[in-house]
């Protein structure tokens, strides 16, 4: 049996977040989906809760957002690598969103990422939802992005070929956003752009997707940010003990000379 949504009327009785499936069963297609998720969340974050001083944001990192009702459940869901909702809280009734259902709560996602691990094309897919009789095609993600999930921003992020497209819903369309002159993208909403950072993260060398704020300076993770802080705090401590090893052969010239230095 299948259900459409129909999210004016708000349908009472629909499944919320604790009862639909919080996973399709599928593995995690490499090793560097988790990571790079953690370091665009890590890295952001302080940016969020300026933004949201009351905290009411939430972050899915494959994570389900339910369109539709259907059979099985599962297939009226999709699972961004990443995305961002603003103004709606992290928990609901003091329980941790197991998914984002949308005909729970009306507010798109500000933006979505995915992370291609193919050639690119299931990301990229804009088969639309056609019925015949009892027969439908599936649709493809692009197409459900773009006509229903609707977030406001749609980034592609490719590792293997090191870029990223980003896509502006702009008259009920996506439109290719163009790179600035640092080869970023704006995110104007956020104060911030996207794109991509060769280094090493959590002991890997690649292309990772990072933020950086609208002046072009790279959003560093929480390690990153404690690092620099040490070297911050090292460069004092040296410059310190520089002052006292200068004060200290001052202090013995004066005795060399017969006067006896006042502390």
């Amino acid at each position: 049996m299948k259900f459409t949504l129909d999210v004016e009327n708000n349908p009472t009785g629909w499944p919320d977040h604790t009862q639909l499936p919080e996973s399709d069963g599928t593995f995690v297609k490499n090793f560097q989906e988790h990571p790079q998720s953690i370091l665009l969340t890590d890295s952001i974050t302080p940016v969020f809760q300026s933004i949201h001083p009351d905290g009411n944001y939430c972050i899915g990192q494959d994570s389900g957002i339910y369109w539709r009702l259907t059979e099985p459940l599962e297939r009226g869901a999709e699972a961004p690598d990443w995305f961002y909702v603003p103004n709606v809280p992290p928990t609901i009734d003091g329980q941790l969103r197991r998914s984002y259902v949308m005909w729970q709560e009306f507010v798109a996602p500000l933006i979505v990422l995915e992370f291609v691990s193919g050639n690119g094309a299931e990301e990229r897919d804009r088969t639309p939802l056609l019925r015949s009789g009892q027969q439908e095609t599936k649709p493809g993600k692009f197409w459900i992005y773009e006509n229903v999930i609707r977030p406001a921003f749609y980034g592609i992020y490719e590792v293997t070929k090191a870029s990223v497209e980003v896509y502006h819903l702009l008259e009920n369309r996506y439109q290719l956003v163009a790179a600035n002159d640092r080869g970023h993208y704006p995110i104007e909403p956020l104060g911030v752009e996207l794109g991509i950072w060769q280094g090493r993260y959590q002991n890997v060398e690649l292309p990772w997707l990072r933020w950086w704020d609208s002046a072009g300076n790279l959003l560093l993770s929480g390690a990153e940010r404690a690092q620099q802080e040490q070297q911050r705090a090292d460069r004092e401590q040296e410059r310190a003990q520089q002052a006292e090893d200068q004060l200290e052969q001052l202090r013995a010239q004066l005795r060399a000379a017969g006067i006896e230095p006042e502390l």
